[in-house]
């Protein structure tokens, strides 16, 4: 298989790369491939199993199954590069262990060759489509994904049929304090009141709280976001004020994902009901800081612009044309009489002006 073709058939989930219109149903495999039995202990696990936690009633349950019934749907497996005897499962890790507590001897298999790469994004693919996965797992997943097969959040997001905002906000729950992972992974903290404490200083003490108090999202994040306000930077109180918070509607948090894709790091919006505001762009490490100094003062947002920019001026441009009437000015014209805009920016420093543009992208999204 060509990486070309791998690649497409990766963006339409694991139903490609099985070569079946369900990626779920493996019990009608064995129409268009041939399933072997192969000993148990042939099968070892895939070192690329997204899922960490195994719920030990539901593998009881399923094990209680198999000793009735035999295991239904084929293991999909590939050769163990490490030892061509052995195969690696690639989907179906629980039947395996089930089997197992079943004391069945032998297992069906389907083989297929597969690379490493497309061998965790099946193992990952299939536990998101059957929702098995825990949102640090499916994080975890993604950013192993990233990190060893050099993918970007936006390719990622292709292949694993998610949106790239959904992608990044479960990465974002990586930066979350251990024990408050640990909440989200044994179910007990949900990913949403998990996500509103990303960057807060005392995430731990709120999830407690949270968890304890069996909060909802939405009083998740009314919590965390009181304390933000009292723990500003330097103990300083907030001012009095009657402003109160403007709820985000949706124009507010798309426009929140774009200024996001715009800057590569993550942005916050609040709004109050007096006009005042605050935009909190979120960077892990100076780079990103220069990044997005560099992206705010010297290139225009693209989700900002109704269309692509355009090229800033080169050395080479001829700009005799649009300054012939300057060159002629008498030499007694006021300075005043050049307005701001006809002026000319050096050419190896180009200059944007955004402010209009800010302006008008922010008031249309925080329009009530």
């Amino acid at each position: 298989m060509s990486d070309d073709t791998s690649k497409k058939k990766l963006g339409r989930g694991l139903s490609a790369l099985l070569g079946d219109d369900s990626a779920t149903d493996y019990a009608d495999l064995d129409k268009v491939r041939s399933t072997k039995e192969v000993p148990v202990e042939q099968l070892r696990a895939n070192e690329y199993q997204p899922r960490l936690d195994w719920d030990l009633e539901a593998l009881e349950s399923l094990a209680a199954s198999i000793a009735e019934k035999g295991v239904l749907q084929p293991i999909l497996v590939r050769r163990n590069p490490g030892s061509y005897s052995e195969y690696e499962i690639v989907a179906g890790e629980r039947r395996w262990r089930a089997a197992q507590k079943a004391q069945l001897h032998t297992v069906p298999v389907i083989i297929k060759e597969l690379t490493d790469a497309e061998s965790m994004e099946i193992a990952l693919i299939e536990n998101i489509q059957r929702e098995d996965l825990s949102s640090i797992e499916e994080a975890e997943a993604y950013k192993r994904l990233m990190a060893e097969f050099d993918h970007t959040q936006e390719s990622l997001s292709q292949h694993v049929g998610k949106s790239r905002t959904h992608v990044a906000n479960m990465m974002r729950l990586l930066t979350l304090p251990e024990s408050v992972q640990t909440m989200v992974r044994e179910g007990r903290l949900s990913s949403g009141a998990a996500r509103t404490l990303i960057n807060h200083e005392n995430a731990e003490k709120l999830a407690k709280k949270i968890v304890d108090e069996g909060l909802s999202v939405r009083a998740a994040e009314k919590l965390a976001k009181g304390k933000s306000t009292e723990q500003r930077e330097g103990g300083e109180k907030p001012r009095a004020s009657s402003a109160r918070k403007v709820e985000k509607s949706p124009d507010v948090r798309e426009l929140e994902d774009d200024l996001t894709r715009a800057v590569g790091m993550d942005v916050l919006i609040d709004h109050f009901s007096d006009g005042r505001g605050t935009v909190t762009i979120h960077y892990e490490n100076l780079d990103q800081l220069d990044e997005a100094c560099r992206r705010l003062t010297r290139e225009p947002l693209p989700s900002l612009n109704e269309e692509p920019a355009e090229d800033p001026i080169e050395e080479d441009d001829d700009l005799s044309d649009e300054f012939e009437a300057l060159d002629n000015a008498p030499e007694d014209t006021p300075e005043v009489a050049v307005s701001e805009s006809t002026k000319e920016s050096p050419k190896d420093e180009p200059k944007y002006d955004y402010d209009d543009e800010i302006k008008d992208a922010l008031g249309n999204a925080l329009k009530e």
